[in-house]
């Protein structure tokens, strides 16, 4: 009875929230938008089942008031809980599994069913590292049991593999980090608002260099830089798991490095042509002036020298240093007293004689300088 009460409710609460014949939010209705947080609570999933119903589209979000920030449609919500058999439904949806629940599905060895995910014949939809910081890839339970039901790969779930895919997977063949990719790169391409926003998304998995030799333009390449998204899992970007989760976010062959190289140059392209990257002003007038600007005319001419070296700005004529054949002759600094030494011992009586010696020396020095 409760149910049906909610039930009702939610109705009357979507015709409220919604102009149906514009088809759009009213905004200024109170409670129409919830926190992500909240709207997970309401729908009944674990926070990390709801980032990945979001990832897959099961769930419709928009941009929050702050930068980064998501918020859902209180209609969205009740759109959800509309649905059949919910909250089952949508959390079947979303259950992901590992290895050893994956292989269970398909009635497999966990063996072959790694070297499935290694083919690429399964693809993971998301990964977490364990204790021990080893990767442990997810995979989507409905994805591994319409693979299973289909009688095109009952040849790969029983019997011997063929000569080329035992070649590849001989050679050291592994296609789950790049599938994982290529499927993280659309979640975040749909979640993407703008050009610039969309360039950003293709430079996350991308090596800076890479994204420095395609973005020549600094200012373009620092904005480009403002969208790059970090890897899932949050934490310290310095840890250790932070690094291998980097590690997989970037592309490592070069096909698929091409790939994303050309398709950032046509979304950068895209978004000059939309609005230009945002540049430091440069109409600030210089508050230094060069000496040599000045002009020649603005001193006096009566007040410059014969010589051609002009007087120093913060000296006068008369304080002008005179030729050095009119300086007078200073005599030599009076020595320092020396410490007395012990007049017993031969050291000091060395000392003794070189400093009468280099007295005299000075003394004689200072007389020839002071004859004409």
């Amino acid at each position: 009875m409760s149910r049906q009460t909610t039930t009702a409710t939610t109705t009357q609460r979507t015709v409220t929230v919604f102009d149906t014949g514009a088809h759009r939010p009213v905004v200024a209705k109170d409670d129409t938008w919830i926190t992500t947080g909240r709207a997970a609570r309401e729908l009944g999933l674990r926070r990390t089942e709801f980032d990945l119903a979001v990832r897959l589209g099961r769930i419709r979000t928009e941009p929050g008031r702050t930068a980064g920030e998501r918020r859902i449609a209180r209609a969205e919500i009740e759109r959800l809980r509309a649905g059949p058999d919910f909250p089952e439904a949508l959390r079947r949806s979303v259950h992901a599994v590992g290895t050893a629940e994956g292989s269970a599905l398909l009635g497999v060895a966990k063996a072959r069913f790694t070297r499935l995910a290694r083919l690429g014949l399964v693809v993971p939809v998301a990964f977490h590292l364990n204790r021990y910081r080893a990767v442990v890839w997810l995979y989507l339970a409905d994805e591994l049991r319409l693979f299973g039901d289909d009688e095109k790969n009952a040849a790969l779930l029983t019997g011997r593999m063929s000569e080329g895919l035992r070649g590849l997977l001989d050679s050291g063949i592994d296609l789950r980090p790049r599938n994982w990719r290529s499927r993280h790169l659309g979640f975040l391409l749909r979640e993407a608002e703008e050009p610039w926003a969309r360039a950003g998304a293709v430079a996350s998995f991308l090596d800076p260099l890479h994204v420095a030799q395609v973005v020549r333009d600094p200012y373009e390449r620092s904005h480009v830089n403002g969208f790059r998204r970090r890897p899932p899992g949050g934490g310290n970007p310095d840890s250790p798991g932070a690094q291998i989760a980097a590690d997989l976010m970037t592309a490592r062959d070069p096909d698929e490095i091409a790939w994303l190289r050309a398709d950032l140059a046509r979304l950068v392209d895209e978004a000059r042509g939309h609005r230009p990257a945002p540049r430091p002003s440069s109409s600030r007038p210089s508050t230094c002036r060069p000496s040599s600007s000045r002009p020649s005319s603005s001193r006096p001419s009566s007040s410059r020298p014969s010589s051609s070296r002009p007087f120093p700005s913060h000296r006068t004529a008369s304080a002008v240093e005179p030729p050095a054949s009119r300086r007078p002759v200073l005599g030599a600094p009076p020595a320092r007293p020396a410490a007395p030494a012990r007049p017993d011992t031969p050291a000091a009586t060395d000392r003794a004689g070189r400093r009468g010696l280099l007295a005299r020396w000075c003394h004689r020095t200072v007389r020839s300088a002071g004859r004409p």
